[in-house]
């Protein structure tokens, strides 16, 4: 992944992940879990669903450390099976 994020960012920072999946109960439960293995701390984040209930956005903020960090949680989050972009 080649992105520019040490040349935007000061780390550590605050950052914000958006992920949009399909309507899914557990689909906090699964991003959580993804951003606790790369990133262990005490979240809470918010959801919204899509205007006709077939999608939802999940955002949650981490204290990111690095650059690779980053690419690695933007992967990681991708490849939940319900997740369809990670922003």
């Amino acid at each position: 992944m080649k992105t520019k994020f040490d040349e935007y960012l000061e780390f550590p920072c605050q950052f914000p992940f958006k992920v949009l999946g399909l309507a899914d109960d557990q689909l906090i439960d699964k991003v959580v879990a993804v951003v606790q293995q790369h990133a262990p701390g005490d979240y809470r984040p918010t959801s919204k669903p899509s205007g006709k209930g077939n999608f939802q956005s999940v955002t949650i903020s981490i204290q990111a450390q690095s650059k690779a960090q980053l690419e690695t949680l933007y992967k990681a989050l991708a490849e939940i099976d319900t997740v369809r972009m990670v922003m």
